[in-house]
């Protein structure tokens, strides 16, 4: 191993318990051991994911989040002694490993909850929303402090909890607490003054008008947290270790309005003034540890930081905190192992809190301490697969069903969290299998065909290996899905696969005599408008991001999807260029499986560097410098040095990709993201 990650194994204690060593998995929803907003349970799925965590060396993991009364039922947790049985041997054999494991319990989600269409016309409706309370109470769900927006639904507040609701939540911590104890846990994590969610809601002046005993002074707003606290420690004794999940500052400028990385704002929610002395309180009150970060679901994207955010975006704010507790501190965000042992090291951090590395690779910490850093599978803060809750302008989350109820799975990884949906399993007779297009799919598709122990041949008609994600990941953020396609490359080398650059296949039927089966992993081609005079000058993405084409000082974007915001706030970035977007829909990265956290940062960082947006238009013209839009108001001339095609793009399949045993994977099926491209690869290579 090489020394400088040296600081991060060494051990560490919360309270009496000792942690082997100083990475800390954070809770992700969809992995919570109990299951995910269904009734509490051991979670099989869950239960694996959380176990190989810990064979890989992560020392504390934290699965995800458990509300203390199950969103489904309604059934407090502490009341389901099965489980509780269920538990105690699983926790036996957790131990094995050496790790430790505390379970994060949670007061709800108050408006942070996602809710769906149908969820918000119960939680509107007081006599729908009581007839289905037995099985799912929304109001319930969406209670917090006070009478506060939903993140996600338009005209839907929440109603105040009631002092007795508190209280009777407050008791039901110190009892859960206790069970999970009596079951082998090591210790507890209260998602409480953190991202937003219920206890934060209590904590943030502005989310709390109460004029009670949890209303009005900083303490006072900080009661329902400590209360919880002091609950536990009655309850599972003084010794039992209970870790706080905190938002250092809220980077909130209102409601539903973040913060850039890089702005100047007033505070919304907490400023550190606030946290400075908030944190001396709930350490007082019995808070052991804190692991931190920054952002409400306002400000998403500090809690969630996409590709956009920089590396370690809160460990600035984590260390300053620090100054201001004897309790040791952990902090998530993008997080660097080699900057977290640099800073652990120097006393100024005591742990790195990593989330989603533990999805996309199971074992990312072993291959550190076997010195193979190159062969570790970076995570790309895509959300397409752990927590692509999406919403737009005039929508509640449009999230599909499948994924509400499976969160916690990996775009780039397909056996987390589904490991029996997606196994590899040795073949039964080696085939030899052509793969014609080296993207992402192909290269998925090699890979997986190599390690079941068929023969594939990997065909790219260009002089390099990536197809159309070379051009997504040509952005100056894109670092890690440059390194991505490093990783591909690598990795076809590692397994001695066969790849064969500069060989352009047009036809599936030259390769049936040499070959048992075909995969068509083509990819696709931008669309065209021909409808619109003037749209065969317009610019491609590959043009101008590849290819690094001039664009002039002034680009618009025709279309104002994930990419053309992507390579728009690249524009911004070089200040070299200035963009314009004009989209046909109500709003900006207007798609289903798009993050919020995502699509929330591009749609803020557009109004901060005011680019010029136009919602429900188009562009009626193309000329020599300039082009017509046409908006609801008007139609007017602009001038411009570009048009950039951003209307999207169409599948290519080569010819004869309709015969016997045949297979298409990827954009060539149908256009989507990295996860269905990659998904589909597994699905059609189990198969052969």
């Amino acid at each position: 191993m090489n020394k400088v990650y040296e600081p991060l194994f060494t051990p560490f204690k919360i309270g009496e318990v000792e942690i082997p060593n100083r990475i800390v998995q954070c809770s992700m929803g969809g992995t919570s051991l109990f299951g995910w907003l269904e009734p509490s349970h051991l979670d099989a799925e869950a239960s694996d994911f959380l176990l190989k965590r810990a064979k890989d060396g992560v020392g504390l993991v934290l699965p995800g989040m458990q509300v203390i009364r199950d969103t489904m039922g309604r059934k407090w947790l502490d009341q389901n002694k099965q489980m509780y049985r269920a538990l105690k041997p699983y926790m036996d054999e957790y131990h094995k490993t050496g790790g430790k494991l505390f379970i994060q319990l949670a007061g709800g989600f108050g408006r942070s909850m996602a809710v769906t269409p149908w969820m918000a016309a119960l939680a509107r409706n007081d006599l729908l929303n009581k007839l289905a309370s037995p099985v799912v109470d929304v109001q319930y769900s969406c209670a917090s402090a006070s009478a506060t927006p939903n993140r996600w639904a338009d005209n839907l507040n929440s109603r105040p909890f009631t002092i007795e609701e508190i209280q009777e939540m407050v008791w039901h911590f110190g009892a859960t607490a206790k069970k999970l104890r009596e079951a082998g846990l090591d210790g507890v994590e209260i998602h409480a003054v953190h991202e937003g969610y219920n206890l934060d809601q209590f904590a943030i002046a502005n989310m709390n008008f109460r004029n009670d005993q949890y209303g009005g002074s900083l303490e006072n707003r900080l009661r329902f947290a400590t209360e919880i606290v002091q609950s536990i420690h009655r309850q599972a004794g003084d010794d039992f270790p209970v870790s706080l999940r905190y938002s250092v500052r809220s980077c909130t400028k209102g409601w539903r309005q973040g913060a850039m990385p890089y702005e100047e704002f007033e505070e919304f929610g907490r400023d550190m003034a606030e946290s400075e002395k908030a944190i001396k309180i709930l350490e007082d009150a019995g808070y052991n540890f804190f692991n931190c970060d920054n952002g409400t679901y306002d400000a998403w994207y500090w809690a969630h930081p996409p590709q956009y955010m920089p590396d370690n975006c809160n460990l600035a704010d984590v260390e300053h905190i620090k100054n201001f507790t004897n309790a040791p501190v952990a902090c998530a965000g993008r997080m660097d192992p080699v900057k977290a042992a640099e800073e652990i090291a120097a006393g100024r951090l005591d742990a790195m809190a990593i989330a989603r590395q533990n999805l996309v690779d199971e074992n990312w910490i072993t291959k550190i301490k076997a010195g193979k850093e190159n062969e570790i599978r970076p995570c790309i803060r895509c959300h397409n697969g752990c927590f692509n809750f999406a919403k737009n302008e005039g929508t509640e989350n449009i999230q599909s069903l499948g994924d509400s109820l499976h969160l916690g799975r990996c775009a780039l990884n397909p056996p987390t969290m589904q490991h029996n949906r997606y196994k590899l399993v040795a073949a039964k007779k080696a085939k030899r299998v052509a793969v014609v297009g080296g993207g992402i799919g192909g290269m998925e598709c090699a890979l997986v065909l190599k390690k079941r122990g068929h023969n594939p041949v990997l065909f790219e008609k260009e002089d390099v290996l990536g197809g159309l994600f070379i051009t997504a990941s040509s952005m100056s953020f894109k670092e890690h899905d440059k390194e991505l396609i490093a990783w591909y490359k690598d990795e076809l080398v590692r397994n001695n696969i066969d790849v064969r650059l500069n060989t352009e296949i047009k036809n599936v039927a030259t390769l049936k005599t040499e070959f048992d089966e075909v995969i068509v992993a083509s990819g696709s081609v931008p669309r065209t408008m021909p409808k619109i005079p003037g749209f065969e000058k317009t610019v491609t993405f590959r043009q101008l991001l590849r290819e690094k084409k001039d664009v002039g000082k002034v680009a618009v974007f025709l279309g104002g999807g994930q990419s053309s915001c992507e390579a728009a706030y690249d524009m911004v970035l070089a200040g070299k260029t200035q963009p314009i977007i004009v989209e046909y829909g109500g709003d900006l990265v207007a798609a289903q499986a798009t993050s919020l956290a995502n699509t929330s940062f591009l749609r803020d960082a557009m109004k901060y560097h005011k680019v010029p947006t136009y919602l429900h238009s188009t562009i009626t013209e193309i000329g020599d410098g300039y082009c017509m839009i046409k908006t609801p108001e008007k139609e007017f001339k602009q001038e411009c040095d570009a048009v950039i095609n951003g209307v999207g793009f169409i599948p290519t399949p080569v010819e004869g990709w309709q015969s016997a045993h045949v297979h298409r994977v990827g954009d060539c099926v149908a256009i989507g993201n990295l996860r269905t491209v990659i998904w589909r690869a597994w699905d059609i290579c189990m198969r052969i």
